[in-house]
């Protein structure tokens, strides 16, 4: 897959250390996937979610760090793109605001 918006990866990973390899770790992971669908994606992190929005848009959730934080994404299969939209705390994602930006 061709992983996109990687800055916001490096962003989030200023937050402290264990993050940040962590999000290492899921960008390579995510560059050597050949995934189909989002029951490719759980093959690989089986916590993950597909969100549908208002607007008809699928954001592919992930858990990170046990739950710690959450990774949003765009996975555009046919093109085998994956779009990093942001990196946000549990507590973040829990207020749904998030889902108005996309």
């Amino acid at each position: 897959m061709r992983l996109i918006r990687q800055d916001v990866l490096v962003h989030a990973g200023r937050k402290n250390a264990l993050l940040r390899r962590w999000l290492q770790t899921w960008a390579l992971t995510v560059e050597a996937a050949h995934w189909s669908n989002l029951d490719d994606v759980r093959a690989t992190y089986p916590s993950a979610d597909g969100v549908v929005l208002a607007s008809g848009t699928v954001v592919s959730v992930f858990n990170v760090k046990g739950n710690e934080y959450r990774l949003l994404a765009w996975i555009d299969y046919s093109q085998a793109v994956v779009q990093v939209l942001e990196v946000l705390t549990h507590a973040e994602y829990d207020k749904d605001q998030w889902k108005s930006r996309y």
